[in-house]
């Protein structure tokens, strides 16, 4: 009964907070195989949507591995491919011509490319854990270096003129790299098989780019199968054109 209520009430907590923001849903696969006591590898499978799940946002597969240093530290690295649906949107600046003009304002969307493109990402993570009684506390430091080849779009579509521009545009290739830090904490009873948590994770370049807040809950089905559900609440600092984002996710966790 705790379970179902506690299932019910991630699935309703983006009702009341979404508002005008989008909504996106994340499902995905993870197998893990320990090679021996501290040494572990994994495959992993993911889907988002976004657009109030109207639009599949991307698909991603990677494989990691990881290596228990102590008790209470692991580390670990991974590779992930993912191809993404982009919409990419470009905006009037105040020194354009039409904004001088006084046709558009600054600020204005200028033009739009919508396609799907491939980027490259690799993560090394250093995760420290403690047991308090029932209480878990976790602090996952994880450096993320993101490699987006060049691409290039046949056309784009205007803003201003309602129409497709007819003209090749070229997105140069770009890497970016992140600090993301995570802090979690999970509550776990031996009596009950879902064990919830929430967590908070920071995302850092030169300053803070994005926050996610997430609570969520591990449901161990037996000794290989779990399965996780959480909702996740983004916002994004510094960027104006984007606004919140609501997530449900689903997880099926598989040890080999």
């Amino acid at each position: 009964m705790k379970s179902k209520v506690l299932l019910l009430a991630l699935v309703l907590a983006p009702v009341f907070a979404l508002a005008q923001d989008d909504f996106g849903t994340s499902l995905s696969v993870e197998a893990e195989k320990k090679i021996d006591k501290k040494f572990s590898v994994g495959v992993e499978a993911e889907m988002r949507t976004r657009n109030d799940m109207k639009t599949v946002d991307r698909w991603l597969g990677g494989v990691s591995a990881s290596y228990k240093l102590t008790s209470w530290l692991k580390a670990a690295v991974s590779y992930q491919f993912l191809w993404d649906n982009n919409e990419r949107i470009s905006y009037y600046e105040d020194d354009d011509k039409k904004v001088i003009n006084g046709t558009v304002r600054a600020g204005d969307p200028k033009k739009c490319a919508q396609y799907w493109g491939a980027r490259h990402r690799f993560n090394v993570s250093l995760t420290g854990s403690y047991k308090w009684g029932a209480l878990g506390l976790s602090l996952r430091e994880r450096w993320q270096y993101t490699y987006r080849p060049e691409h290039t779009v046949a056309e784009r579509w205007s803003y201003y003129d309602e129409d497709w521009d007819g003209d090749e545009h070229t997105y140069r290739a770009k890497g970016k790299n992140l600090l993301r830090s995570r802090f979690q904490v999970s509550y776990k009873n031996k009596k009950f098989p879902v064990t919830p948590f929430v967590n908070v994770e920071l995302f850092n370049a030169m300053a803070l780019e994005k926050v996610r807040y997430n609570v969520g809950a591990d449901w161990k089905i037996n000794k290989k199968n779990e399965i996780t559900m959480f909702y996740r609440l983004q916002k994004v600092h510094g960027d104006e054109s984007e606004g919140d984002m609501h997530l449900i996710g689903l997880e099926y966790h598989v040890k080999l």
